[in-house]
Order: C-alpha cells, then structure tokens, then sequence
C-alpha cells in the first residue's frame, strides 16, 4: 500500500508531530510505502524531518470570489502521479484545499480532522457582511463537492470534533466520520513511579503562544502559590505571537526567578521528567497530545475544560480539569495534588499506565483497517 500524507508545515503543534510520528511507524511496516509532503520549508523538527519520506513541495490553492483565484500545484500533482499513493491523508485545511483541488480517480482520500475547521461553517446570516466569512463560505462550497466527487472519508481527534464535523457536513457524509484519539510514541516518554516529596514543586506547559492556548493565565497561578507559601517554579515551553505579552505579565508580577521560558526546545521528555505537575491554561484543545505526553511521563494534569480534553481527563485519577477561568481555582488544584503525597503518587501511577492506551502503534494499526476499509 502506498500512502501519501499532507501537511501546511512542521512548525512545532500537536498536528505536525502526529503526522510524523504516523509516517515514520507507517514507514516501519512491511508492504507500506509511505510519504509526507510538507507545503512549506518551515520546520521546527529537524532531527525528525531529516527522513527520506519527508518532501518539501511549496504549493498552494487560494480561491477568489473575484475570479482572482491563485493555483500552484504543479509540482505536488507531478510528484502524485510518479508517488501513485492508493490513499492521500491530509492534514489542517490548507492541506485540504491542496489535495482536493485535483482529484485523481482511484485514490482514498482521509482528512485528519485535528481541529473544528471554521472554513466548513454553514452559512449564517453575518456571512453576507463580512468578507472573510463569505471567502470561507466559498471554500465550503468547494470543499464540500470534491468531497462528494472523492467519496471523502473524515479522522476526528476527540468527540469534540467529531460532533462539530457531524454537525457542519451533509448528512452525506454522517457514515464516512471516524473517531480515532491522538498517539504517540510512548518509548519517548519515562513513565518512573514519582514521589513529591521534594521542593520546589516544578510546573511545565508545553504549547504554542496564541490566544485559545491562554498561557496568561498561569503567571497569576504563580503568583497565588507564592502569596501561598508554595516555593514553586514553572516552565514555559513554545514559542508564538503572544510570548512577549505573558514574558512582560511574568516581569511585572517580579516572578522572572519563578517563570521560566526558554522557548522551543528539542528534549520535551527531559523537561517532562524534571517537572512534578504538568498545568494547561488553553480554554479551547482539539484534543490535547501534550496531555497524554505529561501522562506518559508520569506527571498529573490540571487543566481547564478546552472540550476535546474531556475525552483524556479522568477527574481526580490522571489529573484535575478545572471549569472556572479562576487563577486561585487552578492553584488549590494544584495544592491539593502536591500537599498530598498518597494522591500524588495514585495520580502519577494511574497517569502513566492511561497513557499507555495511547501508543502510536496500536494507533497506526487502527489508521491502517481504516485505509483498507
């Protein structure tokens, strides 16, 4: 079987590592020939992406209303008809346009549906007003007939997602939606049995800067801790839009020695086992892949509600959700994990045994029936 899977770049995210955690356990296995085409050269995983199957081909497809619709395809379709994939996989939805723009007969199509494409919303009456809304419109409507024309197939991350796609496809396609979690490569991560007895309590996040990732909020959780006698520390891992506004929040709070931000990094594993807690601010989460990731290392999770997380949380087992945007809320969660060593270490067990359910292999083996399906 010969697949071929796309992606916009491979920029640090949850969609990017997925895709590349797949390609190479699906390059591991006998009968698959696989590639990954990447549409642009930004790659923030050089070790990873340094791999014969990784191809970098800058293509691009941005309709116009005003007939000034902008196609670049040409070297991505040639490499299609040498590659001659029985399956193209895309990912996030400039991917989507790009392969659908041109089917091929003959080919199973899959869209990894990794987060709720606002670009499939139905038509609602602001649509008329704004011209934003009304291009995206326009790309449903094209979207939606290649679909039909490819007999398109749809992976949804979490229940989240799945009812979201449920709900903005026709019916059409209401048989053609699969619900399959995110996985990693569970080898990466050390699951050793932890105990916090020790001082300080070290915090991790993990995730871009942008808006629905809501980093700002954890400086002030910092800071309740301290005013609360907790010597703590906290690690910010990412990099994006928004750093500078959370690294100036961290400066005029004076927490510079609390709160540390050393941007993207390559050994996430390292990180994770150096920490205690693993806390996640982000207020909307597809899915949550670092989630899982923190488990696997054994680290408990507080976290707010983001939707696509309440399929990975189990209240006061693997971790905490909170359900408030409350900074003292999220910090008494944080206190009653690591000022009670027995729910600490339950927590921690339990983390790690439930990642386990998340390994990349048995997920691939799943991707694989779906393909052959």
């Amino acid at each position: 079987m010969r697949i071929l899977h796309i992606i916009p770049t491979l920029r640090k995210g949850g969609a990017e590592r997925l895709a590349l955690d797949i390609c190479i356990e699906l390059s591991k296995r006998e009968g698959i020939d696989v590639a990954l085409i990447v549409l642009s050269n930004e790659n923030n995983y050089p070790a990873l992406a340094d791999k014969a199957f990784v191809k970098f081909i800058p293509s691009k497809v941005v309709p116009s209303l005003t007939g000034k619709t902008v196609v670049a395809i040409n070297e991505l379709m040639n490499f299609i008809h040498q590659f001659k994939p029985d399956i193209i996989h895309s990912h996030l939805f400039e991917a989507e346009m790009v392969s659908r723009y041109q089917l091929i007969k003959g080919i199973k199509y899959f869209s990894h549906c990794h987060d709720n494409m606002h670009q499939l919303s139905p038509f609602t009456f602001s649509t008329l007003f704004n011209k934003k809304l009304l291009t995206q419109y326009y790309e449903r409507i094209i979207m939606l007939r290649q679909y039909k024309k490819c007999n398109n197939s749809f992976v949804a991350i979490s229940r989240h997602a799945e009812q979201y796609f449920r709900n903005v496809l026709p019916d059409y396609f209401s048989k053609r939606i699969f619900l399959l979690h995110n996985a990693i490569q569970l080898s990466n991560f050390s699951s050793a049995l932890r105990a916090r007895n020790s001082m300080p309590l070290r915090l991790i996040n993990i995730g871009s800067f942008v808006a629905k990732k809501n980093q700002q909020l954890l400086p002030d959780v910092v800071k309740y801790l301290t005013e609360n006698g907790c010597d703590v520390e906290l690690t910010m891992l990412g990099d994006g839009p928004l750093k500078n506004a959370v690294t100036d929040k961290v400066k005029s709070l004076g927490l510079e020695a609390k709160i540390h931000l050393p941007g993207n990094v390559e050994d996430v594993p390292a990180h994770l086992a150096q920490a205690n807690i693993y806390v996640h601010a982000a207020t909307y989460e597809p899915f949550g892949l670092v989630l899982i990731e923190a488990m696997a290392a054994g680290l408990p999770v507080v976290c707010l509600d983001g939707g696509g997380n309440r399929d990975i949380m189990e209240q006061n087992k693997n971790g905490i959700m909170v359900h408030q945007q409350d900074a003292k809320v999220f910090a008494e969660a944080i206190l009653h994990i690591a000022n009670n060593p027995t729910i600490y270490n339950e927590m921690s067990a339990y983390a790690a045994q439930y990642a386990a359910r998340f390994d990349i292999k048995p997920y691939v083996d799943r991707l694989l029936e779906l393909y052959r399906g």
